[in-house]
C-alpha cells in the first residue's frame, strides 16, 4: 500500500502546511541561532587584529574606537551579546520544533487511526496486526524524531554553508576556493550514500513490522503456546524474525559507518591546504591577508567542513523518515472497499423489516459462500439460521452489518438498500452477540458498558442480571471494578459470552443478532439466559444463528443453509416432519435437547 506514495517527503511538507506558523517561526529562530553561533570566529579575528594594532575599520569608523583597549572592551561586550542571543534563539527554536513534532505526531497518529477504523473488515484479515501497530507507533515516532532534530539540523547546515561561504569569500577568495574544494565531492558522496542506504531502511521498516506482528501474535496467544508447550518453537520463530531485523540493520550499519571516515579525508585536504597557503601568505608578507583573517579562516573552515561529517547521520534520519512517511501516508491513502454514499440515509430508528434479494457472496471469487439467497424477515419477528459448519451462517451476519458488501444482489432494510445507509446509523440499529467475544483490558463495568460510559450502575446491573452474569460478578473481589485481563483472559468462555449479551441488552437496538450466543454456557445457564433473551427480543427483529438447535426451536421461522443455499425453511416442527437436514441435526442433538 505504501508503494503508491512516490514523493513521500514532499507529501510530508505539504502536510506540515497545516502548521505553517509554527514551522516558519521555529525555522527562522534556528537560522538566527546558527548565525549568532558563527560570530565567535569573526570576533576572534577582530580581537587578534586589534591586538596587532590593526583595529577593524568598521569598529573605528562606526563606534570611533581608535585604541586597542577600547576595541577589545567593545568586542568583549559584543561577545556576551552574541552568546546571549545565540542561547535565546536556541531556546526558541528547540522549544518550537519540539512542540511542532509533538503536535504533528499526535494529529497524524489520530488521523491514521481514524482512517484505519473506517477500513473494511477484509483489510484487517489481510494485514498483520503487528505491522499496523508498527506504522501507528514506530513510523510516526520516526517522523517525530526527524522534526525534532534532523529538520533543524538541515536548516543549520544550509545557514552554515551560506554564511560561512560568503564571509570566507570576503576575507580571501583564493583561500576559500581551496578550503571548500572538497565540498562537491562530499555532496556527491552524500547523494550516492543516500541512494545506497535507502533500500536498507525500507527492509528495516518491513522487518520491524514482521517482528511486531510475531510478538503480538505470540503474546496474544500465550495460552495456546503454553498448552502446547511450544515455548521453544515460538522462541525460534521470534529469533528468526529478529535475526532478519538485525541483518537488515547490519547492512545499513556497514554503509553508514564507512561514510564519515571517508568524508573526513576530503575535509582534511581542504583544511590543511587552505591553512598552509594562508600561512605562507603572511610569512611572505603579501598583504593579502592579516593574522586575524588567517585565524578567522582556520576557525570558520573547521566550522564549515567538520559539520559536513554529520550529513551521514542527517541522511540516515532523512531516509528513515522517508521510509516511515511512505508507510504512514500509504496507509492513510488506501481507499476502503466499503464506501458510504454522500448524504447517506440516517434513520431515527429502524422498524426491522429485512429482505435479501438474490444475494450471493464470496471471499474468494472461486469459492462461493452464499448463492442466490432470497429471504424476507418480517419486522419484530425472530428467525433462526441453522446448518452445518461452513454453510455461510456467520457470513450472512457480516453482510447485515455491512462489514462486507454482497458480490451480487441487495440487502434491504425497511425498504431501503443498506448501501444507502449511513454506516454508523446502520450499525447503531443492530446489536450483535458474537460467538467470538472480544473483551478489552479494563474493568467488568467498562466492558459491559462499552462505548456507553454515561450509563448508570443500576442499568448495568439490570443488564447483567438478565444475562445471568450478576451473581458471578459480585463474587469477584472487586465486583464490577474487577479487571478482566487482556482479551478477557481472566473470564471463562461462558462468562465472556454472557458479558457480551449484557452489552447487547444495554444497546437496545431494534435488530438483534445472536451468533451462537449461548454456545459456551451450560444447559442450565442457557435456560436462564434464554428466558431473558425472549424478553429482550420482544418487539425486535431477532436473527439467531445456532448449532445448538434448542436455541432456535421457538423462532417464528427457521432457515437451514447448506453449501451457501437455503436448503429448508419453516417452523421447528415443520422441519422435523420434513425429515431433511434439520431433522438429522435435531436427532444428533436430541439427547441434549431433552
Amino acid at each position: 500500500m505504501q508503494d503508491r506514495i512516490k514523493q513521500p517527503m514532499r507529501r510530508l511538507f505539504t502536510y506540515l502546511g497545516n502548521y505553517k506558523n509554527s514551522l516558519w517561526s521555529s525555522s527562522i529562530y534556528a537560522v538566527l541561532n546558527k548565525i549568532f553561533d558563527l560570530f565567535p570566529p569573526i570576533i576572534t579575528a577582530w580581537t587578534i587584529d586589534a591586538v596587532s594594532g590593526e583595529t577593524p575599520a568598521f569598529i573605528s569608523n562606526i563606534f570611533g574606537f581608535e585604541g586597542a583597549k577600547e576595541a577589545i572592551i567593545f568586542l568583549a561586550i559584543l561577545t556576551f551579546v552574541v552568546f546571549g542571543l545565540e542561547s535565546f534563539f536556541e531556546w526558541l527554536f528547540q522549544r518550537g520544533f519540539m512542540r511542532l513534532a509533538q503536535n504533528v505526531q499526535h494529529d497524524l497518529r489520530l488521523q491514521a487511526y481514524d482512517h484505519l477504523q473506517k477500513r473494511e473488515v477484509a483489510f484487517f484479515e489481510e494485514q498483520r496486526t503487528g505491522n499496523l501497530m508498527s506504522i501507528l507507533n514506530d513510523d510516526i515516532n520516526q517522523l517525530e524524531r526527524f522534526l525534532n532534530t534532523s529538520f533543524w539540523e538541515i536548516l543549520h547546515q544550509i545557514t552554515l554553508f551560506l554564511f560561512a561561504g560568503i564571509s570566507l569569500w570576503l576575507v580571501s577568495p583564493k583561500l576559500t576556493l581551496v578550503g571548500i574544494a572538497p565540498i562537491p565531492f562530499i555532496i556527491i558522496g552524500s547523494i550516492l550514500y543516500q541512494r545506497i542506504i535507502a533500500p536498507h531502511y525500507k527492509k528495516i521498516r518491513e522487518a520491524v513490522g514482521m517482528l511486531s506482528s510475531r510478538l503480538e501474535n505470540n503474546i496474544g496467544g500465550i495460552m495456546v503456546v503454553k498448552s502446547f508447550t511450544a515455548e521453544k518453537f515460538e522462541k525460534q520463530r521470534v529469533e528468526d524474525i529478529s535475526q532478519d531485523y538485525r541483518d537488515a540493520n547490519f547492512g545499513a550499519i556497514g554503509i553508514s559507518t564507512l561514510y564519515s571516515p571517508l568524508i573526513r579525508i576530503f575535509i582534511t585536504i581542504g583544511f590543511v591546504g587552505g591553512l598552509t597557503w594562508g600561512a605562507f601568505m603572511i610569512i611572505n608578507d603579501t598583504g593579502e591577508i592579516t593574522l586575524g583573517a588567517l585565524a578567522f579562516f582556520a576557525m570558520m573552515v573547521q566550522r564549515l567542513l567538520w559539520p559536513v561529517t554529520r550529513l551521514g547521520r542527517i541522511f540516515d534520519e532523512f531516509e528513515r523518515a522517508r521510509a516511515s512517511i511512505r508507510r504512514v501516508f500509504g496507509l492513510m491513502d488506501a481507499p476502503s472497499n466499503i464506501v458510504e454514499k454522500e448524504n447517506a440515509f440516517v434513520p431515527d430508528k429502524l422498524n426491522g423489516a429485512i429482505e435479501l434479494d438474490n444475494v450471493s457472496f464470496a471471499y474468494d471469487t472461486a469459492i462461493p459462500i452464499l448463492q442466490n439467497i432470497d429471504l424476507k424477515i418480517a419486522p419484530k419477528t425472530s428467525i433462526g439460521i441453522a446448518g452445518p459448519t461452513g454453510a455461510g451462517k456467520t457470513t450472512l451476519i457480516k453482510l447485515f452489518l455491512r462489514l462486507y458488501d454482497t458480490s451480487k444482489g441487495n440487502i434491504i432494510i425497511d425498504g431501503k438498500n443498506i448501501k444507502d445507509f449511513n454506516l454508523k446509523a446502520l450499525r447503531e440499529n443492530i446489536a450483535l452477540v458474537s460467538q467470538d467475544v472480544y473483551l478489552f483490558h479494563g474493568t467488568v463495568r467498562e466492558n459491559i458498558a462499552y462505548s456507553m460510559p454515561h450509563l448508570k450502575d443500576d442499568e448495568i446491573i439490570d443488564a447483567s442480571k438478565k444475562a445471568a452474569l450478576h451473581d458471578f460478578i459480585i463474587s469477584l473481589p472487586n465486583g464490577y471494578n474487577s479487571i478482566v485481563g487482556e482479551r478477557g483472559i481472566k473470564l471463562s468462555g461462558g462468562q465472556r459470552q454472557r458479558l457480551s449479551i449484557a452489552r447487547a441488552i444495554l444497546k437496545n437496538a431494534p435488530i438483534l443478532i445472536l451468533d451462537e450466543a449461548t454456545s459456551a454456557v451450560d444447559t442450565e445457564t442457557e435456560k436462564a439466559i434464554q428466558r431473558n433473551l425472549d424478553e429482550l427480543s420482544e418487539g425486535k427483529t431477532t436473527i439467531i444463528i445456532a448449532h445448538r438447535l434448542s436455541t432456535i426451536r421457538k423462532a417464528d421461522k427457521i432457515i437451514v443453509l447448506n453449501n451457501g443455499l437455503i436448503a429448508e425453511e419453516g417452523k421447528h416442527q415443520d422441519l422435523i416432519e420434513q425429515n431433511g437436514i434439520y431433522a438429522d441435526l435435531w436427532k444428533v442433538q436430541l439427547g441434549e435437547a431433552s
